[in-house]
């Protein structure tokens, strides 16, 4: 299990924050992974897809990539900077990587879900199904939309989530790093308030959690004691898939 916990005292900033990766109760190896970098507010969450060793090499290479972002300048250049970041590690995973992959199965690929943060806004960029939920004042609120064929099928096909859910590649995803060579991100840039508690997580832990269960997880006092639950909770379960999580508080 990776851990980090802390606090950021960054400007007019305070925030507070825990991470917390797991393999689970099923899996080997352990293809997600997260970043928290607090000497300028990024924190990230991605989920390796293609098997063990590629899912798990796709994911440590975008969480090394932003690691080494810059972290100079305001919110619109570290965005398009991040963002750059991503379409080149793209390229690099859909085209240099899988071509030279001696696998029968050569796909190297993950989601990400990042948040930038900068005084009091916020963006959140996203590609897949990890998934950027905010707590305010009582409600939760999913920021992302998630990029698979379920949510396809809901939008597009006007189906119930239950109906879409039987389709037989439902978790399929449309979009992730590496999983075709144009790559579409989204981006929500949206203000951030005391009080305000965000959640970045793979589909292994919301999967097997209600809107309810995070909603009271991450209505508890500190961002340790809401992870602590979240995970406590999905680990009581079969917890097929690897699972990963960062919690912030303002």
């Amino acid at each position: 299990m990776k851990r980090l916990d802390g606090i950021i005292p960054w400007n007019n900033l305070h925030l507070s924050y825990c991470g917390i990766s797991d393999q689970g109760q099923v899996r080997k190896e352990n293809e997600d992974d997260f970043l928290i970098m607090d000497s300028h507010p990024l924190f990230c969450v991605a989920d390796g897809m293609g098997g063990h060793q590629n899912g798990a090499l796709a994911s440590r290479l975008i969480i090394e990539q932003l690691a080494d972002l810059s972290t100079t300048g305001d919110l619109p250049e570290r965005l398009l900077a991040l963002r750059r970041c991503l379409h080149e590690l793209n390229r690099r995973l859909s085209q240099e990587l899988t071509i030279t992959a001696e696998r029968p199965d050569p796909v190297i690929g993950s989601t990400v879900v990042a948040l930038l943060v900068e005084d009091g806004r916020a963006a959140c960029i996203w590609a897949g199904d990890s998934r950027c939920y905010l707590w305010r004042s009582g409600r939760l609120y999913q920021l992302s939309r998630d990029h698979s064929l379920l949510q396809q099928l809901i939008d597009e096909q006007q189906l119930s989530p239950a109906v879409a859910a039987k389709h037989p590649a439902a978790h399929a995803l449309t979009r992730a790093i590496g999983a075709s060579e144009k790559l579409e991100l989204d981006i929500l840039e949206f203000t951030v308030f005391p009080g305000d508690t965000l959640l970045l997580c793979s589909d292994g832990l919301y999967q097997s959690m209600s809107a309810d269960a995070l909603g009271a997880a991450l209505s508890l006092p500190s961002t340790h004691l809401a992870l602590e639950r979240l995970f406590r909770q999905a680990l009581k379960g079969p917890a097929r898939d690897n699972l990963s999580a960062v919690v912030i508080r303002r």
